[in-house]
């Protein structure tokens, strides 16, 4: 959530920033000002009229001791209104503070100044490539037909005994996916993150503290009889450990990681572009999360991007960086990058991982704090990343590595599976 001082004192940046973005209700900054100016007068008319109450008490009881009743009870007479005034004065204030917050709920964080302007994916800015992609022989095959052919996921399994998204992996293929996490987990260990298991279902204070509400409420599984929403990533979980947390400033960076599984409606996502692993219900994904100086979080959001690169260079995977444009940004994002695998055997590149810079949008709805050089409470910038999510990650391996011995399991990975070819 932006900040409302903020807001008030940079109205035109604002509105300049989020038209980077592509939100359409601009009208809502100036509805968010004038809402905050009446707030405002209401607290102060509040404030000044408890004050004269409590002034009146103060005679009333100097002039009681002093003997002097009649003036006291006139005193009396002429405050005896401020308590059903001040009443209905907190009661409007309270009003308009939730006309206010529910407004603020719906502004989008502001793009950083390096988000590149667009609408849409094809307008995000490549940053860097690596890697050769490979070359396969006309009878490659898509990662959905390899795993029907070595036995080792099960779409129509999985199909059965939840639904279309729901895949069953077997054999190498679950010691695959089993491999892959632990090299992410222990990847994240060896360069300082500190490894949580978080449940897998968060309450609607934590859904809204990270900005997945009231945005994505409709991509979200909700337990409607408990009032729980299954977690489309571990970001949720992780960050809202430090709801109204003030951390300390020798503490920063805070850094966390986690493997989860992820749940994900998708509403309206259908077609050749979904088929196989390339959008699942459930997925698996080791996420990593950040806390730190609001001074540090760029140099941090571009320490992360590398990191998750250096992942993709020991699987041997080729690919590229991307900077999302504004409108191909999260709702709460400041700037993010996405990494995107080349799947051979589709022709077509892959989102693997996004790494994103949040600012204060997600602390100040956590109330993450910590107490500056100043002594002054300040907001911490927080950030994630996908390290990584594993359908086509998995859908790559296959695809790319495909031989006429059997898919090829990368070096670094051999120790994890315990085999060198799924044959």
């Amino acid at each position: 959530m932006l900040q409302l001082n903020y807001i008030r004192e940079n109205r035109d940046t604002v509105i300049e920033r989020l038209g980077v973005k592509n939100f359409k209700d601009l009208n809502l900054v100036d509805e968010i000002i004038l809402l905050d100016e009446q707030r405002r007068k209401i607290q102060s008319e509040s404030d000044a009229l408890s004050a004269e109450a409590n002034s009146s008490a103060k005679q009333i009881g100097e002039l009681m001791r002093q003997g002097k009743k009649e003036e006291a009870e006139a005193v009396k007479s002429k405050s005896s209104g401020y308590k059903e005034q001040i009443k209905n004065l907190l009661a409007d204030l309270e009003s308009k503070e939730k006309e206010l917050n529910d407004k603020l709920l719906h502004l989008p964080n502001l793009p950083h100044t390096s988000v590149p302007g667009g609408v849409a994916a094809e307008d995000n800015e490549t940053v860097f490539e690596h890697g050769a992609i490979p070359e396969l022989t006309e009878d490659a095959l898509p990662h959905w037909e390899l795993a029907a052919k070595y036995d080792i996921i099960d779409f129509e399994l999985g199909t059965k005994v939840a639904g279309a998204g729901f895949p069953v992996y077997k054999g190498k293929g679950a010691r695959l996916q089993r491999g892959l996490i632990n090299f992410f987990l222990d990847e994240a260990e060896k360069v300082g993150f500190k490894e949580v298991q978080v449940p897998i279902v968060v309450n609607e204070a934590s859904a809204y503290a990270t900005g997945q509400l009231p945005d994505k409420e409709g991509q979200m599984y909700h337990v409607t009889q408990d009032d729980l929403y299954l977690i489309p990533t571990a970001e949720v979980p992780i960050t809202n450990i430090y709801r109204d947390v003030i951390v300390k400033e020798e503490d920063f960076p805070i850094k966390h990681c986690g493997y989860t599984p992820c749940f994900r409606r998708e509403a309206g996502s259908y077609g050749a572009h979904v088929r196989g692993l390339n959008r699942l219900h459930q997925f698996d994904k080791v996420e990593v999360v950040q806390i730190v100086h609001p001074d540090k979080s760029y140099e941090v959001v571009e320490e992360m991007s590398q990191y998750v690169q250096s992942l993709l260079q020991k699987l041997e995977l080729p690919y590229r960086v991307l900077r999302l444009c504004g409108g191909d940004m999260s709702f709460a994002s400041a700037l993010t990058y996405d990494m995107e695998t080349y799947s051979t055997a589709q022709k077509r590149w892959l989102e693997v991982s996004s790494v994103s810079n949040f600012e204060t949008y997600q602390s100040n709805r956590l109330k993450v704090r910590f107490k500056n050089a100043e002594g002054k409470m300040q907001l911490a910038h927080t950030l994630n990343g996908s390290a990584l999510a594993l359908p086509r990650i998995v859908a790559t391996l296959l695809e790319n590595n495909q031989t006429d011995n059997g898919i090829k399991i990368p070096e670094v990975l051999v120790p994890y599976v315990g085999f060198e070819y799924i044959d």
